[in-house]
């Protein structure tokens, strides 16, 4: 089968691509901040109705199922597509606008809320959306538990009421201010009563996996492809997208190209459209042989280190605070990234409502460092590596490659902690093999980030209420967490939530290295591909391509 229709060539493609120099992408002509209406298009352009756009990912999504535990971002790509969510963040300004709920209203103490719902909705097998749907959905994630991606929004959860067939009211124990903006993610994209008939674990196929998003499943082949198809009736999309009706495209084929570099040959040689997780040094080189390159820096926390605080190591307030100094955030960017890249200022990345700038806490102290575990009863061997009551300082650090310079990254701060006589070990593996580690608790120092667009994801990956892979043992922090879900009002919850950020540098418990930007690669035929405000592909409705 073809991957995509033929387009005109680029002139002066280029066969080296992995040799390109590190350039400023952000800044770059041919870049476009996502979220707008103008992202790689021209307002004098006139959508095309029909074509077939194929996108390559890196990942296979593991489970195309909304609230299932996938592969990250490559999977968010798959099911948005598939699915609509009561409420949608604009990237714009992060705010909260309508969609599958005309509106929404919550109680004084943030424990209800109340969802007003359209009545001229469809899923994609014809059956009603109504308020019953989003009870059984809510229902079907706490059923779900940890297998459930979702489960971490509804702590408390008390259950959802249907008042009528358009309202919904649904209920905590304990307040949770962040819930409207979880309403918003995939992870609480709603699906069919067929699809709630599955059993959980069997929806990962996707099939069977119905919505009432803009396309629909075709086929799904595992680390081959993903094939949707567009739905004609469809005409709910948020008012915030210049195009809430059907998508101008026929079909979106995701294909898997695992490499990095080979998912831009791909590009260059018009076998695909579009290309997702482009490598920083490809940037500048798609921008330069003419092709579109749209961004936009990604909320949540920032990529570093988490310390797994149940093992020895990472019990130790010295080995810690040892390995927070020893670590420089702008040497591991500046090597592994450019400037697109910003040097993390904290926990939460800039884009995250509710951020704060902790950097000042951020420090670089190698002597320090040395000094910290000395005082702590730590003594260099002779292979000048430090070693307490016979044991060698050798923390295990576990990561995965969804990103493609996660190696070089880790690999410098293994250098980074060699030079100071810390031999982290490294490990890394595929995404079910990663996710196992830090349910088995298996390591002492995990690399990673989360995308999310609201500072309650510090809760989500922190407390001890929640996932709790990090077993992070400080009372204050837990009480910080948790308080920032009882205020209301975006001023003070961002007073608590800046304490929250501030603990977490303060105490080691996490080393912020670099914020993640996404960066999609587009064929110029191909127009109006846009990041969400969680910056993962929002639903390719206004897409389309040039005929």
């Amino acid at each position: 089968m073809s991957l995509r229709r033929p387009s005109r060539r680029h002139a002066g493609l280029l066969a080296g691509i992995a040799t390109t120099a590190f350039l400023l992408a952000a800044c770059s002509s041919g870049t476009t901040e996502a979220g707008s209406d103008e992202s790689a298009s021209t307002a004098a352009d006139a959508p095309v109705d029909g074509g077939d756009l194929t996108f390559a990912i890196g990942n296979d999504p593991i489970s195309l199922n909304p609230s299932g535990v996938g592969s990250g971002n490559d999977t968010f790509y798959v099911t948005r597509q598939l699915v609509d969510s009561l409420l949608w963040q604009d990237p714009a300004d992060g705010s909260l606008k309508p969609w599958l709920a005309t509106k929404w209203e919550a109680n004084a103490d943030a424990t209800q809320f109340t969802f007003t719902l359209r009545d001229d909705v469809t899923f994609s097998d014809g059956t009603p959306f109504t308020a019953e749907s989003v009870k059984k959905n809510f229902d079907d994630a706490i059923a779900a538990g940890a297998k459930s991606s979702a489960a971490a929004s509804f702590i408390g959860y008390a259950g959802t009421t249907v008042v009528d067939p358009t309202t919904v009211t649904v209920a905590f124990t304990t307040p949770n201010a962040a819930f409207p903006q979880a309403s918003s993610s995939v992870a609480l994209g709603l699906v069919a009563d067929s699809t709630l008939a599955i059993p959980f674990d069997d929806r990962a196929s996707g099939t069977g996996v119905v919505g009432t998003g803009p396309f629909t499943l075709d086929h799904y082949t595992k680390d081959t492809e993903t094939v949707l198809k567009a739905r004609p009736e469809y005409a709910w999309g948020p008012a915030g997208r210049e195009n809430t009706g059907k998508a101008h495209l026929d079909s979106v084929t995701f294909q898997v190209i695992p490499e990095a570099g080979v998912r831009t040959g791909a590009l260059t040689s018009d076998q695909v459209n579009v290309i997702g997780g482009v490598q920083p040094t490809d940037i500048a080189t798609l921008e330069d042989s003419g092709f579109d390159v749209v961004h936009r820096a990604n909320p949540g926390i920032t990529f570093g280190l988490t310390f797994n605080e149940a093992g020895a190591l990472g019990s130790d307030p010295a080995v810690r605070e040892a390995i927070a100094l020893t670590v420089n955030p702008t040497e591991v960017r500046d090597t592994a990234l450019n400037d697109g890249f910003a040097v993390a200022q904290g926990p939460l990345a800039s884009t995250t409502p509710g951020v704060a700038d902790v950097s000042t806490s951020i420090v670089t102290d190698p002597k320090k460092a040395a000094s910290v575990l000395e005082k702590a009863g730590w003594a260099k061997g002779a292979d000048g590596i430090y070693a307490k009551d016979g044991k060698p300082l050798a923390p295990v650090l576990v990561w995965i490659t969804n990103f493609s310079p996660n190696q070089t990254s880790v690999e410098l701060i293994q250098q980074e902690l060699k030079a100071n006589g810390i031999d982290a070990q490294l490990w890394s593996g595929a995404v079910p093999d990663f996710q196992a580690k830090l349910k088995e608790g298996s390591f002492d120092l995990v690399w990673g980030n989360l995308s999310r667009a609201d500072g309650d994801v510090l809760r989500t990956q922190y407390s001890t209420a929640a996932t709790n892979f990090y077993k992070l043992a400080d009372p204050d922090l837990e009480a910080l967490l948790q308080k920032q879900l009882t205020i209301g009002d975006p001023t003070e919850r961002d007073a608590v939530l800046a304490d929250a950020q501030e603990r977490l540098v303060t105490q080691h418990h996490v080393v912020p290295v670099h914020e993640l930007t996404t960066f999609l690669g587009l064929d110029t035929d191909v127009h109006d591909v846009q990041l969400g405000a969680d910056s993962r592909l929002d639903q390719l409705t206004q897409a389309w391509i040039a005929g």
